[in-house]
């Protein structure tokens, strides 16, 4: 995976011939109308996804991007296919950062959903990614249990990913949760089990948090949009300190992800490869 490039121009005719500037969620979203994830994003049995360095990306840089997918969340991926992601791509890669690998897992509840856990493969080009968002089950679910299962980010990310940037380089991926809830506390084998398809032991979430911690730099994006999130932004903050970012216009998740991104590499010299197109990102 991740070895064609993003070219922002075919990305943009792709996007008028699908429609995504003007089509609903629903339209764009087709898993939603047969209420169950795609099979392809079911982790089910999944030993690994793997971010490895190719000719054209020699320098992979793992990015897992975690979308809460319950009610009240469930408009993201929809703003992403619009415009969001090549914002994101294209202002990574003009930022510096010329090969992005980007993972997108789908958030929900593993204590009332249905699919708690949706995973993409880790991808460079504009076509893939298109399709792994465009896959993607809007469950549009979770539950009064105050919190989300934003802890299986990190679980997959700890124990369910292997990355060229870590495993030659010793160099960290990053790992961005979106949401407006709490986390939920604990991650008991069964569930483990049901969604991974073998149990495990129980963790808590500040155990898995430590445990992604080893192989990814961990943030969280709090949305606030409403006082419940407000308030699941305090317990946000005391986790993750610096790590979590506030936001309340949720159209700036690229430039935030875009920003931590490029500033983290910003004193590394990745050489050149081809940006298809990426120079119209120069005023973003």
């Amino acid at each position: 995976m991740g070895s064609t490039r993003y070219d922002l121009d075919a990305r943009y005719d792709r996007a008028r011939k699908a429609g995504y500037g003007t089509k609903s969620a629903g339209e764009i979203f087709t898993q939603n109308a047969k209420r169950m994830a795609h099979e392809s994003m079911n982790p089910h049995g999944i030993s690994f996804r793997e971010s490895r360095d190719s000719e054209v990306h020699p320098n992979s840089v793992p990015i897992i991007l975690g979308l809460d997918v319950t009610g009240s969340m469930g408009h993201i991926p929809h703003e992403l296919i619009r415009d969001g992601l090549p914002k994101l791509m294209g202002g990574i890669i003009q930022g510096g950062v010329p090969d992005p690998a980007l993972l997108f897992l789908g958030i929900g509840d593993h204590e009332c959903d249905g699919y708690p856990l949706q995973v993409g493969q880790f991808e460079s080009g504009d076509a893939e990614l298109d399709m792994w968002l465009t896959r993607t089950y809007i469950e549009s679910g979770g539950g009064g249990n105050a919190g989300e299962s934003y802890l299986l980010a990190w679980y997959f990310a700890a124990f369910h990913t292997r990355t060229d940037a870590f495993e030659k380089r010793k160099q960290k991926g990053l790992l961005f949760t979106v949401g407006d809830e709490p986390c939920l506390k604990t991650l008991p084998a069964s569930a483990i089990g049901e969604i991974m398809g073998k149990g495990q032991q129980t963790y808590t979430h500040l155990e898995l948090l430590e445990e992604a911690k080893k192989k990814y730099e961990v943030y969280h994006i709090s949305v606030l949009h409403s006082d419940q999130a407000l308030r699941a932004d305090r317990g946000w903050r005391e986790l993750l300190g610096q790590n979590c970012i506030s936001i309340e216009d949720h159209r700036e998740i690229p430039n935030v992800i875009k920003g931590i991104i490029c500033d983290k590499f910003k004193n590394q010299s990745f050489g050149t490869t081809g940006t298809g197109g990426l120079d119209q990102f120069q005023m973003l």
